[in-house]
């Protein structure tokens, strides 16, 4: 069973999954410059949600920052390699998705990178839509837009 809380993005268990994706990026990229744009922190990530397993593990993390009006981008989703497979990024993002809809946002958006295609993969699985890159992302030739229209 997995449980999805809000959590302080800088609490210990926070701030170790974004770590560990960092690193796991970091190596697929072979460098450390693969994001563009003002990277989210405690005061531009208004949600923060973390997702522990039946023993309370932290196993994987997401979080909104608006970007205007009925739009917010989906911000550091990660899941540890120990869990994937297991739903948990599905439920991340579902909560995710029922924390933008309760805040009034109405369109979700993303970044993800050309040496991600399983990530690729399982947002086109979600339900969202290749889009142009936009904001900080326009131009930047490792990055992949995606959109997705909340009910």
């Amino acid at each position: 069973m997995i449980s999805i809380d809000h959590e302080p993005w800088g609490s210990t268990d926070a701030t170790r999954l974004r770590d560990a994706q960092r690193a796991e990026l970091d190596a697929r990229y072979g460098n450390d410059n693969h994001e563009p744009g003002e990277p989210p922190s405690a005061e531009s990530v208004t949600v923060f949600l973390v997702a522990r397993d039946a023993d309370g593990t932290a196993v994987g993390c997401g979080g909104l920052r608006l970007l205007a009006p009925g739009t917010a981008e989906i911000k550091r989703m990660y899941v540890t390699p120990s869990a994937r497979g297991t739903g948990v990024a599905v439920a991340i993002l579902r909560a995710l998705e029922q924390q933008a809809h309760d805040a009034g946002v109405r369109t979700l958006l993303l970044e993800t990178g050309t040496a991600q295609p399983d990530a690729m993969r399982f947002y086109e699985r979600e339900g969202y839509h290749r889009i142009d890159n936009f904001g900080p992302y326009r131009g930047a030739p490792l990055s992949i837009c995606y959109a997705r229209d909340l009910p």
